[in-house]
Formats: structure tokens, C-alpha cells, sequence
């Protein structure tokens, strides 16, 4: 089984999935693309490296795994956890690690729209995808979220996060 734990960058994937206890193995794909050079250059505009898809792709092939990252909702996984966060926690978790103001604000602004869960159903279908608010949650208490959902005791639960109003 795949699990992929995604959600706009400052939700808390890698803090929440680092907390997980489970069987299968974990895969942070940021430093995957890193380590493994699978990307092909930089964002200009964004400073980020740019992720080679097809190589990512290639790499997990059909290996059981958690797999964690902003990107993980693009690759088959049997589960998708869409990990969400008051746009204003979001835009202020970012600053404090150091991204700027209009990277910190571009990603509220998608969080608030919806953007990775959009993504998430659309290629996953509703009834894969879960939601977790991590707003006021520790990374413990997210990471037993994350482990009903792979265990199976949580129903799917795509579109109970809004955040719309923020706009």
C-alpha cells in the first residue's frame, strides 16, 4: 500500500509524517529530489528547484511506502492525506522559516483556494483523499491522524476543510 501525505508547503507534512509510527517505509520526496538530483534546474522566479516528474515517478516505481511531500499527490497512492492550515498560520509558519513575504503569501492564498486538495480528488478520486487541519493540532496529533487514515479506521473526508473565507 501507498499512502501520500501531501499539502501546500508550512502545513506540517514532514514535521507530522518524522512523528508517524508505522510498518512502511518513509519517503520525504524534497530530499529525494535532492539527494537523487532529480530535478531539471531552477525556478528563476521562485528560487525552488524544479521537479523531475518522470524521474521521481520512475524512482518510486510501485514500492509500498508513506511518501511525503507537496508533490506526492501526482504519483498513484492508494490514500492521499491532505494535510491543510489557516492561511494566516501558513503565511506566518513560512516567514519564520525564512521564505519571503510574496512566496509565504502566493502560498496562503493557494491553501486558501483549495489548490492541493483540487489536485489531490482530481487525480485520486473523492473517495481516496483525507483531510487534516493541522491549524491548532501539535505534530503528534496530526501524526495519529495520519495513522487511522493508514491503518483504514478514518473515512475519506475531501472538502471538510474551508478556508475560502480568508479571501
Amino acid at each position: 500500500m501507498r499512502v501520500a501525505v501531501t499539502g501546500t508547503p508550512g502545513t506540517g507534512k514532514t514535521t507530522a509524517v518524522d512523528a508517524v509510527e508505522t510498518a512502511l517505509d518513509v519517503v520525504h520526496l524534497n530530499e529525494v529530489i535532492k539527494s537523487e538530483g532529480f530535478d531539471t534546474g531552477r525556478d528563476g522566479q521562485r528560487g525552488s528547484l524544479v521537479a523531475d516528474m518522470d524521474a521521481l515517478g520512475e524512482w518510486l516505481g510501485d514500492r509500498d511506502c508513506l511518501v511525503e511531500s507537496h508533490l506526492a499527490h501526482h504519483f498513484p497512492a492508494d490514500r492521499v492525506i491532505v494535510l491543510r492550515c489557516h492561511p494566516d498560520d501558513l503565511e506566518a509558519r513560512l516567514t519564520e522559516r525564512g521564505e519571503s513575504a510574496e512566496k509565504a503569501s502566493e502560498n496562503a492564498e493557494a491553501e486558501a483556494l483549495d489548490v492541493v486538495l483540487s489536485e489531490a480528488v482530481a487525480n485520486h478520486g473523492q473517495d481516496s483523499v483525507y483531510e487534516i487541519d493541522t491549524t491548532d493540532r501539535t505534530p503528534e496529533e496530526v501524526a495519529r491522524e495520519i495513522e487511522a487514515v493508514v491503518a483504514g479506521e478514518r473515512e475519506p473526508s475531501a472538502g471538510t476543510v474551508d478556508f475560502i473565507g480568508w479571501l
